[in-house]
């Protein structure tokens, strides 16, 4: 590659990073630039998984990145890893080229007059991978069948059946087995898709006298994975296929993973011999992730977008945000925008800032020696006591109670709150958080205790 063309790359990357910062993500370092060649950047991603996703989510951009660079109306072009840059471009030609990246094209299935076009498949996002899932409490079975599913499909769990609420790491999982398999075995057929469009697809095919190529399209294959299963509640002649192809796989060892926001057996409307054949493999939950967990995400979702977030920033994210992973990754595309906008490196005042929070300032607020006096003053014990090493009951909650009131009404650091409190160090102040915030959810005394707390503390300030 030429040093100007070079120099193109380059200062599209630059463009991406100030003006489109929640698209970037660190991998893009590793986009090998091949040179404009007949009016088109040709750009080559590290596996076809990589190429497809920068065609799919971020063609729009970087268009735009390279004409905001060379001032001149020139294309994008992403190959894969063992493409010639003189294939076929996007449009004609593209559509047995794109089966084939999807999985599907080794069943020789090829489009032709009066034939249904292939199902719309979901985008597998690169970033999903085993190695980007945060392990907790909430998900560790969820992830450790999901680990074994991808290592040996069709004979370790199967189906696999994952339930949880929304946001909560399902749709992770479910990619992450599909890059496992189709990185241990690149020719397997793996159709992704959302039951909505299995529904779709077969509606579609039945008005088109089509339902020959549709059981082929879905019964062909080597790994089927539908999200939101619980899609085919109420929907009888669709439930009556399912059944019939979840049965052509099952008996022929092929895996089957499925996703749904309930567990069969809560499903409404759904016949009593499909909930069977969902529980005959392994069915497990993802639940809502704890404060360690939610902070460790916070971290992870970041280092992705190459920001680093210090510790006490990603705690103040993680007790904002407690509902779902989904709005944890919204929260730190709100650092990202806050710290791209206004040129500020990610802190806990930036993080204060951008996702709001409790009052927490120097001057008008109450300082953290005023909350450990109003603690031990409530409990009836010696302020030393708190900033001691001693860890009797008597002692430990309080001290647990004033770590949390202070993370909540100062801008002290982690580290600072629990050098002030024994010289103890920033996990200790996590997991006295975490402990306060989660017994609080479920003992009504403990919360009103806290209630009256932060009055005594609104008071000081």
């Amino acid at each position: 590659m030429s040093d100007p063309d070079r120099g193109v790359w380059e200062g599209m990357l630059g463009y991406l990073r100030t003006q489109h910062p929640t698209v970037c993500r660190q991998w893009f370092d590793e986009i090998e630039p091949l040179g404009i060649i007949a009016g088109m950047m040709h750009l080559r991603a590290h596996s076809m998984v990589h190429k497809e996703y920068l065609r799919r989510s971020c063609g729009d951009v970087f268009r735009e990145a390279l004409q905001s660079v060379t001032g001149h109306l020139l294309g994008i072009r992403f190959v894969g890893p063992d493409e010639s840059i003189g294939g076929p471009e996007e449009g004609a030609g593209m559509l047995t080229h794109r089966a084939k990246e999807n999985g599907f094209a080794s069943n020789g299935v090829r489009s032709k007059a009066g034939d249904l076009e292939p199902p719309d498949t979901l985008a597998i996002n690169p970033d999903y991978d085993f190695s980007s899932f945060v392990v907790g409490p909430s998900n560790r079975y969820a992830h450790a069948a999901a680990m074994a599913v991808a290592g040996q499909p069709g004979s370790s769990y199967n189906p696999l059946f994952i339930h949880g609420d929304v946001g909560l790491g399902k749709t992770h999982l479910l990619q992450a087995v599909c890059l496992t398999i189709r990185r241990n075995n690149p020719d397997a057929v793996i159709h992704y898709l959302s039951c909505e469009s299995f529904v779709t697809y077969f509606t579609e095919a039945i008005r088109a006298n089509q339902m020959a190529q549709f059981r082929h399209w879905f019964r062909d294959v080597d790994v089927l994975v539908l999200d939101d299963i619980h899609f085919l509640a109420s929907r009888e002649r669709s439930q009556e296929e399912f059944f019939h192809t979840f049965n052509t796989l099952y008996q022929a060892n092929k895996q089957i993973v499925l996703s749904s926001d309930a567990p069969p057996e809560e499903i409404p409307s759904l016949e009593d011999r499909v909930v069977s054949r969902f529980k005959c493999g392994l069915v497990t939950q993802v639940e809502a992730p704890d404060l360690d967990t939610r902070i460790a995400i916070v971290k992870s979702k970041a280092l992705q977008r190459g920001l680093l977030v210090p510790d006490d920033a990603a705690c103040h994210v993680a007790t904002r945000v407690t509902r779902n992973i989904r709005e944890l990754e919204g929260a730190v595309t709100k650092l990202q925008i806050a710290a791209s906008v206004e040129g500020r490196p990610v802190d806990l005042d930036l993080a204060i800032d951008a996702l709001g929070g409790e009052p927490r300032t120097g001057g008008s607020g109450p300082t953290i020696q005023l909350i450990a006096e109003t603690v031990a003053d409530f409990f009836n014990v010696r302020l030393t006591d708190l900033q001691g090493k001693r860890k009797p009951r008597s002692i430990a909650q309080p001290r647990q109670i004033g770590m949390f009131l202070a993370r909540r009404h100062t801008r002290h650091s982690l580290e600072e709150i629990g050098g002030f409190f024994g010289g103890r160090d920033h996990t200790t102040v996590i997991h006295a958080i975490k402990t306060i915030e989660g017994k609080a959810s479920t003992d009504a005394q403990l919360s009103a205790l806290l209630a009256e707390l932060e009055q005594k503390v609104a008071k000081v300030k």
